[in-house]
């Protein structure tokens, strides 16, 4: 390299220095500012927002995307300020969310992409356990998963919206990549694979190519799959990477997931109310009376107004045989001068409805 050359790159590393010394000093100034506003709102016994604010969270995170000129992507620039904004909020508030554990499970990854990693995260063996610990205050928010682009809804999670008074508070999506971590050696030797049966259902066909002559046996997560496969050389286990390096476990195969494009959604659950955002969708839960064009009348209210419907699912009520309820997202807030008419006239039509929450649209 020529003198030039090196003098040049003297100069740049210089720069870079002097840069971070200044965003090291605007990220104290900010963090400051933060711990400004956790005073302020101690003071404030009125105030009953919370120091958590999804809809101002991601109001700064859709400006940065605006702002974004480059070279960095709009997720790189985004997580770098959720941390930021993570880390703050742990200075005026610490907020314990509970998730599907053990660790290394998606929903950790979920947890961690919605909220930063400095939050408190309380690892549960069930969902059902993770609206009970909300429900109970001893996490202020849960993260649980809702449906899959390839296997469609999970059941089970609707169902706690049956019983449960927990809103949800907001969504976020995750990319699904699969991977076959195990402590053999090669594909042969391996006899049991233990995986969420989500996860089985989304590697069914990997796996009857290549691993036909293992058993598939059920794991509560792909976290809990991965502990179970570091104890014997002969099973492997269906689990994101992260799972690997937490359990010490190889990557035998990479992606193995039937769809490229699998994707996770997950709910935020908590018992906050939260403001519009401007980019909002509401959860409805709708029950019709049992009588011909029932759906067809729950529905006409949302077309008749405008609203965007952008996902149905039907469950059985448990209150009667053959009886449903469906559970429904729209675009927009119940804030809004619009869905706030449309739910006043599903009232009238409806046997049951629960507005579940008004949250922002996930930006993914």
């Amino acid at each position: 390299m020529s003198s030039d050359s090196e003098q040049e790159l003297q100069l740049i590393r210089e720069r870079i220095d002097a840069l971070d010394q200044e965003i090291q000093r605007l990220v104290t100034e900010r963090a400051n500012h933060a711990l400004e506003v956790a005073r302020i709102k101690q003071q404030n016994s009125s105030d009953t927002q919370g120091f958590y604010r999804p809809e101002r969270e991601i109001e700064i995170l859709r400006s940065i995307s605006e702002r974004n000129d480059g070279p960095l992507d709009d997720d790189a620039l985004t997580r770098i300020f959720r941390e930021i904004m993570s880390a703050c909020l742990a200075l005026q508030q610490p907020i314990t969310v509970a998730y599907l554990g053990p660790e290394g499970t998606y929903t950790q990854s979920a947890v961690e992409k919605h909220f930063g990693h400095s939050v408190r995260t309380l690892p549960l063996r069930a969902v059902d356990e993770i609206f009970r610990e909300v429900e109970a205050g001893a996490a202020q928010f849960g993260v649980v998963a809702v449906e899959n682009s390839t296997e469609g809804a999970v059941s089970h999670t609707l169902d706690m919206f049956l019983n449960s008074p927990l809103r949800i508070c907001g969504d976020v999506e995750l990319k699904i990549h699969h991977n076959l971590l195990s402590c053999a050696k090669n594909y042969a030797s391996v006899r049991t694979i233990y995986a969420h049966q989500q996860a089985l259902a989304q590697c069914r066909e990997w796996l009857d190519a290549n691993l036909m002559q293992a058993e598939r046996v059920d794991a509560t997560s792909n976290g809990e799959a991965a502990r179970l496969a570091m104890k014997r050389d002969d099973c492997a286990a269906i689990a994101g990477e992260n799972a690997a390096m937490l359990y010490s476990l190889k990557v035998l195969a990479k992606n193995i997931e039937d769809e490229p494009g699998n994707t996770t959604r997950f709910l935020i659950i908590g018992t906050q109310a939260v403001l519009p955002s401007g980019k909002d969708k509401t959860s409805l839960l709708l029950s019709a009376h049992n009588k011909p064009g029932a759906l067809h009348r729950l529905l006409e209210p949302l077309a008749r107004h405008g609203i965007s419907m952008s996902r149905i699912e039907s469950r059985p009520s448990r209150r009667g045989t053959w009886d449903y309820v469906f559970f429904i997202d729209i675009e927009g807030h119940e804030q809004d001068e619009t869905v706030k008419q449309a739910l006043e006239e599903l009232h009238q039509e409806a046997s049951l409805l629960k507005v579940l929450g008004s949250y922002p649209r996930a930006d993914n």
